[in-house]
């Protein structure tokens, strides 16, 4: 397992991407990948909402095609949305024409112009082309709920000792994460809800 926080170094190499939201508040930005997934997703939305918060859903364009009626859940009750390809590329092992392509697809879904790349990998070339068009949303914790190597105990640990004002969390609505994730966000909420926290969705103008 790599960093569950992101080093400073690595900010400050990429400092055309966000990757946190600092303004003085008590405030933290969840994020979900890889979704809409069903049994998966409705179950987040059903968290969030017991506990007033808002979060972003960065959407799988093929998943989107395949359970349009849970994108538009995510929307109704509030959340924000953007692009994580439509396949799921990692920017480092694909060309540029195809990457740019394969977001074009999603985008046809996803009306957003939030993009998160998938596993984080992206090219500078990349970056340069997509930062025009896109608000490119990296993240300042990563709760590793996807690997089947940790517990959701351990998966939860990562998120709560990790996580500060202004942090963007990122877990995963999917069915390889879902047990972790579940767990490690109910945890995190019940958490910082305790200690006045708001959870807010990132929008393209904040």
């Amino acid at each position: 397992m790599v960093a569950v926080r992101i080093p400073v170094i690595v900010k400050k190499l990429y400092y055309s991407l966000i990757w946190d939201i600092r303004d003085g508040s008590r405030t933290v930005y969840l994020t979900f990948d890889d979704g809409p997934t069903p049994d998966i997703t409705p179950r987040v939305l059903g968290l969030l909402k017991e506990y007033d918060a808002k979060a972003t859903f960065f959407c799988i364009g093929r998943n989107v095609e395949h359970y349009p009626g849970l994108y538009r859940m995510i929307l109704d009750n509030g959340h924000t949305v953007g692009n994580h390809t439509y396949s799921h590329l990692a920017g480092w092992k694909t060309r540029n024409t195809e990457y740019y392509q394969d977001i074009e697809l999603a985008g046809c879904m996803v009306n957003s112009t939030l993009f998160r790349p998938p596993y984080g990998r992206i090219k500078r070339s990349q970056l340069k082309h997509l930062v025009n068009k896109y608000k490119i949303i990296m993240w300042d914790v990563m709760s590793y709920d996807f690997d089947r190597n940790i517990t959701k105990q351990q998966c939860l640990q990562n998120v709560v000792n990790h996580t500060r004002p202004g942090s963007i969390v990122v877990f995963h609505d999917s069915v390889k994460a879902g047990e972790r994730m579940l767990f490690a966000a109910e945890g995190l909420l019940k958490t910082l809800a305790g200690k006045n926290y708001k959870f807010k969705s990132i929008t393209s103008e904040g």
